[in-house]
């Protein structure tokens, strides 16, 4: 196994200690970096070009969210539905509330498609019988241009990894407490997911996170209790491992001025005291320098346009 080969210098690290870094994206149109931490209820924006860092304070938790056409702002899924949020005005139209019946569920990782739909998939945030084995009471959902919520797989524990090839053919999805990345076949025209299929399966202590695929159409996974992402060719092979000094890095965007940016939230929540101390990045928004290797621009989501 390769390691680190591809992946240059750490550019910078953004200190700002999140307990749930989550849904990093690139806006290249703005040249700044979004993220959000989950348990405090905020997204933040990273200009690179006045390094300055904002901070938005949201209603609800965000599990992810996307750019939209109109400035300011963006399709959210917070932890209890699907909305349009306005960041200034702090107006909220709700879109889709699927599992407002499910208590224990909550939104979590989610993205724009090629064509501009959003998707975004839940999780059992809690087992209400303290059972040992994982609830899949979660859920993947797709809404489409007309503002429409469909559910499109169901049976799922922690969804993450959303990402789709450069060709829109394939898309990725994980089942995180299931230690596992699938593959399906994806028509870009009607968004009809078939021929659902194993590609990563991680060790048991080690969890899929956020995915995202660059432009020759390797899949790039953060994992969560492995400290590393793992950049697997189309076929599942490790194509290359980083390592980082955290353990749990969350999610990955591709970014920069040239696009050969690699971008990493990380979490702290779960680390028990004495790890926060010997991890003193963890929480924060990691960027290295890519070598020869490049990401794509991110599609702003065409809901309600």
């Amino acid at each position: 196994m390769m390691s680190n080969v591809g992946v240059g210098e750490l550019l910078m690290t953004i200190p700002v200690g999140n307990i749930l870094g989550e849904g990093v994206l690139w806006d290249n149109k703005n040249q700044s970096i979004w993220w959000t931490d989950i348990e405090t209820a905020q997204l933040f924006r990273y200009d690179i070009n006045s390094e300055q860092l904002s901070t938005f304070i949201m209603p609800y938790r965000v599990g992810s969210f996307g750019l939209t056409q109109h400035a300011d702002q963006l399709i959210v899924a917070f932890d209890r539905g699907i909305a349009l949020y306005h960041l200034k005005t702090e107006n909220l139209q709700w879109l889709a509330t699927p599992e407002s019946h499910l208590p224990n569920n909550r939104f979590n990782d989610g993205k724009v498609d090629r064509q501009g739909r959003f998707w975004a998939g839940t999780m059992v945030e809690t087992i209400a019988d303290n059972s040992a084995s994982p609830s899949t009471n979660a859920a993947l959902y797709c809404i489409n241009h007309k503002s429409q919520c469909a559910k499109v797989y169901e049976n799922i524990s922690i969804s993450n990894g959303l990402c789709w090839s450069p060709d829109s053919l394939t898309m990725y999805h994980a089942d995180s407490q299931q230690h596992e990345i699938f593959q399906y076949d994806f028509n870009p025209n009607t968004a009809a997911v078939s021929n659902k299929r194993s590609f990563v399966t991680t060790d048991p202590l080690i969890f899929p996170d956020g995915s995202e695929v660059d432009a020759a159409g390797y899949l790039w996974n953060a994992q969560w209790g492995g400290g590393q992402v793992v950049r697997y060719c189309p076929d599942g092979k490790v194509d290359l491992t980083l390592k980082l000094p955290v353990t749990n890095p969350t999610s990955i965007a591709f970014g920069g001025p040239d696009l050969d940016w690699l971008i990493i939230t990380s979490a702290k929540n779960s680390l028990s005291a004495r790890q926060i101390d010997i991890e003193q990045f963890a929480g924060d928004v990691f960027i290295y320098k890519l070598s020869s290797i490049k990401g794509l621009v991110v599609n702003s989501c065409l809901v309600g346009c």
